[in-house]
């Protein structure tokens, strides 16, 4: 396996981008960039433009990676030349702060670029404001604070639960490997970030290789809820010893940089360091964890004593944050749940990067009352949709705000759907063999479990 196929959302969205058609394909598009206060944008209006304005933001990319040099519109190639010859507009910023934890100015610049739109071009009759990953954070965040703004919203493998949740989980990842396995990982205030991810990924790789090593790697990643199941074009291997390789693929290759130079550029942002845990019951943790049973397997293989470790990890010294580092993380990574629009998110199954639990801790804090309603992909991946599986989803919502009431979102029905549409609609890119392959819809009933580290509110 190549690691280059492996790296991170950055690298994929470079690679997706040079597939893109171009606009000639799907009709006459007038296209419009250049730069508003120091951040670059890209703006797509057909000429058939139906009044419909995506606003798109970007997950987050690494600063462990050059900076990707196309603007991405939407998540698949194929999915912009779809919406573009069904007359959609489609507007996204790079940001002032492309790379990193940039929020703060992704919130800015999207609001001015919406702006920009409406007073260049026309108001649209209808915003749907949408975005992946860390980029679902920032579309959410832009719905709740600007009420009268946007129509509605559109999350995939959003990181909803919330900034602190999701760097908490890196930490206890981290906390686990450094109190069972001596791995001697920097996890907050890292003083060289090369040498911490070369070490993070040494630990785990030396683990996946004998029993041992794996009951312990199958814990630490347990509490970060990050899956035994990696390669979407296959199903989840059965064997102890598979899944906790792959976990450790998702850790080597997906949660590095929460041990390096992405860390650092946190503490950086937020001046100092957001997380800790201080009063943590990581039995708790297990206890409600996905990954439970696949801990409980490695350790009976390994012939080793689970009750042992966890008092282990309940006994370790703990690590304290900066209060005015997490007033930071909440005040720029954190949903509240309270959007005045109808919210549609879509996840898949196992994702390590943002493990579908974050769903769950959404829909908690949005309540049984909310505008809400939450798809699922029986698929590994992070961000590993089908085009048509992205615009079955947008349909969905624009029937929602078209009708006033959700339509069916019933898997057979979603999955029905997504099949009429064209097999250029029908691929996906395969991580492990970086290549596309062509698949099929797979929309699924799942219910994830709670998000190891949600904040109680």
């Amino acid at each position: 396996m190549a690691r280059r196929g492996l790296v991170f959302l950055a690298l994929l969205t470079i690679f997706l981008g040079l597939l893109v058609p171009p606009a000639s394909a799907v009709g006459p598009v007038t296209r419009y960039e250049g730069e508003l206060a120091g951040a670059r944008y890209l703006v797509l209006v057909p000429e058939n433009w139906n009044g419909t304005l995506v606003l798109w933001s970007h997950g987050m990319y690494s600063l462990a990676f050059p900076e990707p040099e196309r603007i991405a519109l939407t998540s698949q190639p194929t999915t912009e030349a779809f919406l573009l010859a069904q007359g959609y507009a489609l507007a996204a910023s790079q940001y002032r702060t492309v790379r990193g934890w940039s929020i703060e100015e992704a919130l800015t610049d999207q609001t001015r670029l919406h702006d920009w739109f409406t007073h260049t071009i026309a108001p649209p009759r209808r915003t749907i404001v949408a975005g992946e990953s860390v980029g679902a954070i920032t579309a959410t965040l832009l719905a709740e604070r600007n009420p009268r703004r946007f129509d509605g919203l559109m999350t995939f493998c959003g990181t909803l639960a919330g900034g602190a949740a999701h760097w908490n989980s890196s930490l206890d990842l981290g906390y686990a490997l450094n109190t069972l396995l001596d791995a001697r990982l920097d996890l907050v205030r890292i003083t060289d970030p090369a040498a911490n991810v070369s070490g993070f990924a040494d630990v785990v790789r030396a683990a996946t290789a004998n029993p041992e090593g794996r009951a312990r790697l199958a814990l630490a990643n347990a509490l970060a809820e990050i899956p035994g199941w990696f390669d979407a074009t296959q199903p989840r291997l059965p064997g102890v010893a598979d899944q906790v390789f792959w976990q450790g693929v998702w850790d080597r290759f997906y949660r590095a940089g929460a041990f390096g130079i992405d860390r650092v550029a946190l503490e950086q942002r937020a001046g100092g360091n957001p997380s800790w845990n201080v009063g943590i019951d990581y039995r708790r943790i297990l206890a409600k964890s996905g990954e439970r049973t696949l801990v409980e397997r490695a350790y009976a293989e390994a012939g080793l004593d689970l009750g042992t470790d966890l008092d282990k990890l309940a006994g370790a010294p703990r690590i304290t944050s900066d209060p005015a580092a997490v007033v930071y993380l909440a005040r720029f990574g954190l949903p509240l749940g309270r959007t005045p629009v109808p919210v549609l998110t879509m996840h898949t199954v196992a994702d390590g990067t943002a493990p579908a639990a974050h769903e769950r801790a959404y829909a908690e804090r949005v309540g049984p009352g909310g505008d809400l309603r939450q798809l699922f992909v029986n698929r590994a991946g992070h961000c590993v949709f089908t085009a048509s599986e992205e615009i079955t989803a947008l349909r969905t919502l624009e029937r929602r705000l078209d009708g006033g009431e959700w339509p069916s979102t019933r898997p057979a029905t979603l999955n029905a759907e997504a099949g009429t549409l064209a097999p250029e609609h029908q691929t996906i890119f395969d991580s492990v063999r970086e290549t596309r392959v062509t698949t099929t819809p797979s929309f699924a009933r799942h219910t994830p479990p709670p998000y190891p580290r949600a904040l109680p509110f």
